[in-house]
């Protein structure tokens, strides 16, 4: 059976259409991939961070791999306690690309967390790495909250050798409820993943957030917020 020139067209321009749709499916499939994606993968064996270049790139520019050292993917110190003498009783050692520079491209850091007793590591989020914690000495109180409109707390007590999860962006913190230091490791998927502490960026902005805006926001009397902005700046 012989199809018409009519029939031809309509089957030729549906074709057409299908694999333009393909197209637009396929590019929009590979925008939903990167979109989902964290750090820029690496397309090379490795990308030692050159830490002394002038270029400003998403992440760091890569030195020259023929000058590569062992070095470049060695850090020595997290066997070595921070100082936790400070309001919070806190302190970490981030080893992140800026620190490790053979990190540089790979999505992934580490960082030592040490805890006084009664240590706080206050609520805070990571906006762009999703961290694994895992105890090391004494017993922390670990949670996250998770977004609106729940709001839900998800509270761990954690002892040695425990290891609870942040998902990525959420608010989320640690107490060391007991009279002896705490430490932890923690490791995430970013090889810097940021840090906002909640107290900091409501309380120590730079320039200031408005008095107005703040009583709004956490309905309070303006001598409330005057009272935790002085006491943060101490």
């Amino acid at each position: 059976m012989h199809k018409s020139n009519s029939t031809i067209n309509i089957y030729s321009q549906g074709r057409k259409t299908m694999a333009k749709g393909g197209f637009v499916l396929a590019i929009l499939a590979l925008v939903a991939v990167q979109s989902l994606a964290g750090d820029p993968s690496p397309v090379q064996d490795f990308c030692v961070a050159d830490l002394k270049s002038e270029i400003f790139v998403n992440g760091l520019p890569c030195k020259n791999p023929e000058l590569a050292t062992p070095d470049d993917f060695f850090f020595a110190g997290l066997d070595k306690p921070s100082n936790t003498d400070n309001k919070v009783g806190f302190n970490v050692t981030l080893v992140n690309a800026a620190r490790l520079p053979g990190l540089n491209t790979l999505g992934v850091s580490i960082a030592r967390l040490d805890y006084a007793p009664y240590g706080l590591n206050p609520p805070h989020t990571h906006p762009r790495g999703t961290e694994v914690l895992t105890v090391i000495e004494g017993t922390l109180l670990a949670g996250f909250i998770s977004s609106n409109p729940d709001n839900k707390l998800f509270l761990k007590t954690l002892h040695p050798g425990d290891v609870f999860i942040f998902p990525v962006g959420l608010i989320h913190f640690q107490f060391n409820a007991a009279d002896s230091p705490a430490v932890a490791i923690a490791g995430f998927s970013s090889q810097n993943p940021g840090l906002i502490v909640i107290a900091d960026a409501l309380f120590d902005s730079n320039p200031p957030i408005p008095d107005d805006v703040l009583e709004k926001a956490l309905q309070v009397d303006k001598k409330i917020i005057e009272a935790l902005k002085a006491q943060h700046k101490v």
